[in-house]
Parts: structure tokens; sequence; C-alpha cells
């Protein structure tokens, strides 16, 4: 039996780019600290989400190459690999995507949104045009980026079909004017988005690590769903810091998802 340790980084939204940086290296070195062989950070954390009706700086490769660069030393510092949710500029436009760092400091890959949601279209023109899954020591894992995870179950299931135990699912939300706050993880009155957490989990029988920031009354936090599609913990609403946990990889069979015969997206 294989088990690993993940650490989720349900820290706060950053309120600048330079914040950004400082919050995941500190993450990281923490990350090192608990003995995490990688840590998932949320949905651009690096410079931070452009949430929808606010003001925030224009795209800046020079600052976003130097922030690649201090995680990544950061990570081979503390020797953990890092999933860096972050953005680019491509020739397409400006691009959700997450970084894979390994835990010597090499960037693994991207993993680019292929899938965003309507109120990001503006913003994020760029889409991603492949998929791709990543090994890091014992784990095989993939990464779907938000709306992609919640709304499109093949996206989870390509990266279990080519041997993913963990799917990782940034993403970035808080609360909305009149929403429910919920205290309990998939709370029947709250919306339908950390149920199909627990949904991707048990269709593909692996495991589902959701990560966002810590923010006062966001309708979902950060949780891990088991193979068999339970939960396995989850950081509570609005409390900053690390859920770190131990994943045993015998369970991640990849049973169901390899039954599906139409698995392409």
């Amino acid at each position: 039996m294989s088990t690993v340790r993940i650490a989720l980084a349900n820290v706060r939204a950053p309120s600048t780019p330079e914040e950004s940086v400082r919050l995941a290296t500190e993450a990281v070195g923490e990350a090192g600290r608990q003995g995490a062989l990688v840590i998932c950070f949320p949905e651009c954390f690096v410079p931070g989400y452009r949430w929808p009706g606010s003001v925030a700086p224009p795209p800046d490769p020079v600052f976003l190459e130097r922030a690649w660069a201090e995680v990544a030393d950061a990570a081979r510092a503390a020797g953990v690999a890092v999933i860096l949710g972050t953005e680019r500029v491509t020739g397409r436009g400006l691009q959700i995507t997450a970084c894979v760092i390994d835990a010597d400091g090499c960037v693994l890959g991207w993993q680019d949104k292929g899938q965003i949601d309507p109120t990001e279209e503006a913003t994020y023109p760029a889409l991603a045009t492949e998929r791709r899954v990543f090994r890091v020591g014992a784990l095989t894992f993939g990464v779907v980026i938000c709306h992609e995870g919640w709304r499109y179950p093949e996206t989870v299931r390509w990266a279990v079909r080519r041997g993913a135990q963990v799917v990782f699912h940034p993403h970035a939300s808080i609360a909305q004017p009149g929403s429910y706050r919920p205290v309990t993880f998939a709370d029947p009155a709250n919306t339908f988005h950390e149920k199909a957490i627990l949904c991707r989990a048990a269709e593909n029988t692996c495991y589902v690590a959701s990560v966002n920031c810590a923010s006062e009354g966001s309708g979902t936090t950060s949780a891990i769903a088991r193979p068999d599609g339970t939960l396995q913990c989850f950081q509570p609403y609005g409390q900053e810091g690390l859920l770190v946990a131990d994943l045993d990889l015998g369970a991640a069979t990849g049973f169901l998802a390899a039954r599906c015969r139409t698995s392409s997206i």
C-alpha cells in the first residue's frame, strides 16, 4: 500500500500581486515542514484572481516570470512539489493555468483551463487545447480548474483513465450577496458545487482534492473526496491554513473511469 501526504493551501486571497508571492512561498515552506509531497493552490492565486467588477493591474509577464521563479525556489528549499494556480499571457490572450513544479524546483509543465465560466470570457479569453497528467514520486495526478471540474465530468475522467489517482481542483469562490453561508461541507442548503466534487470522485474511483481561498461567508471550502465518493476532510469555512491529508493510493483504482466508453473531451 502506498500512502502520500498532500496539502491544500486554504489561505486568504492576496490583496496585491506581491502579497500573492509571499503567501505562496510561506505556504510551500509550511507544507515542507508538515511532510507533504505536493501542495496545491487556488485558481489564479498568483497574481490573484481577477474578480468580475474589480480593478486589477494589467497582465505583467515580467512579474509572473519572477513570481514563478520565487515559488520554484521555495519548492526546492522545502522539498515539496507545487501546483500553482496562476495566469500567463499567450498568443491567444490571457490564460488561466496551473504551473506544476517538482520538488527540485523544475517546472514539469502547465495545465491550462479549457472550460471557463461565461463571466470570465471577457477577462480570460484563451482556452486550453490539450490536457495532461503529471507524476511526482508515487503520485500520478491531473488538474482541472474551477468551472471545468464542477460542470464537465469528462475532464476528471480523462485524467483518471490516464493513470491519475488524484485530480486536483483549484478554484476561486467568494460569498455572493444574499447567498447561504454553510458551516458543513456539501450542506443541502448550499449550491451544487461541493456535491459535484463528491460525484467526480465516486464516478471515477479517484480522489478529488478541491482548494479555495479562505474568505468570510464563501459557499465552498477546500476539501478532499475519497474514491468512494465520501468526504475525507474539509477546511472550516473562512479559516486560513493548510488542509493536510494522507491518501491511500491503493483505493484510487480508477475502476469506474476505465469502464466509460465515451471519455474524450
